[in-house]
């Protein structure tokens, strides 16, 4: 089912929604915002332009409209300048935003449910790790946080830039939440093969730049979006047409017992198998107190037991 759903028409869905049409990833995209008539302002705007790219059906919607959805992409809520969340000290980051958000997702979800059952469902609003639970929670069965695809997208851009070379041929990932308890995996990060020795200067400079980018765009421009919507749209291409790549991505991980990020295996049901790494204790370690900052968080809004254990 080439169709996707997109629910919200903010930056993030916007940015989404501009990068499917012009990647040509679906032949079928319809938009639900609270407002329809900004949904129908976003379709017209953007319609108008797809002439120059793949063809594409591309329709505001109500929610009966997302029925027979191969995926459906959320990105409804507020977003961190607008939820206070950009405050480089603060150790909460993104999920100072989660119970706000998880009132949104709470509104919409059974809505969703009722017509798209089966699709498998994309969280990228912030935090989208408990979020992706909170969905799970629901009903769906096929859920995917955006997780760290776009954290290690900036990982192997900052490796890239400090070895002089393009990105595209640094291996690198970036684990466990979409917030400032991420673990980068240095002992994994190689360029053609070749481990990448840094010293601990260089790899806590990267780190910084990687954790907090989204509040140093945030800084300059308003709104952290085109990334994470140029991310959205290969994600959709990897589900729609069952490509079976792996990436870094949240997804329920029954060892933990919640959703974080791990090398997946990604097809049109969402995560086929989740990869296990090789780490140094210290770094599994690391990924250990990110599960646990996630568990307190999934407490929170009363999608886990914040007592369990992994």
């Amino acid at each position: 089912m080439a169709k996707v759903g997109v629910i919200g028409a903010g930056a993030v869905g916007s940015a989404a929604l501009l990068s499917l049409v012009l990647r040509g990833s679906a032949r079928e995209i319809v938009v639900w915002n609270r407002n329809r008539k900004r949904a129908a302002g976003v379709v017209a705007d953007l319609g108008y332009g797809a002439t120059l790219s793949p063809v594409v059906d591309l329709r505001d919607g109500d929610y009966s409209d997302l029925t027979g959805s191969g995926l459906m992409m959320i990105a409804a809520g507020v977003n961190e300048k607008t939820g206070g969340a950009t405050d480089r000290r603060d150790l909460a980051g993104r999920l100072r935003l989660l119970d706000k958000n998880a009132g949104v997702y709470r509104e919409i979800l059974p809505n969703l449910l009722k017509a798209a059952p089966d699709a498998v469902v994309l969280v990228l609003t912030d935090p989208p790790d408990p979020l992706a639970d909170l969905v799970r929670s629901h009903g769906f069965e096929h859920v995917l946080s955006s997780g760290t695809f776009l954290d290690s997208l900036r990982f192997r851009y900052h490796l890239g830039r400090h070895l002089d070379v393009t990105p595209a041929s640094v291996e690198g990932d970036v684990l466990g939440e979409h917030g400032t308890s991420e673990v980068f995996l240095w002992s994994s990060a190689r360029v053609g093969g070749v481990q990448i020795e840094a010293g601990s200067d260089v790899q806590q400079r990267i780190e910084r730049e990687v954790r907090y980018a989204n509040i140093t765009i945030i800084e300059g421009i308003g709104a952290s979006q085109f990334g994470i919507g140029m991310v959205a749209a290969r994600l959709a291409e990897v589900v729609l047409r069952d490509e079976r790549a792996v990436i870094p991505i949240g997804s329920y991980n029954a060892k933990y017992g919640l959703t974080l990020s791990m090398p997946s295996i990604v097809g049109r049901a969402g995560v086929v198998r989740i990869l296990e790494p090789d780490m140094t204790d210290e770094e599994r370690q690391a990924l250990q107190r990110s599960a646990e900052t996630l568990r307190k968080a999934a407490a929170r809004i009363g999608v886990l037991n914040e007592s369990s254990s992994a």
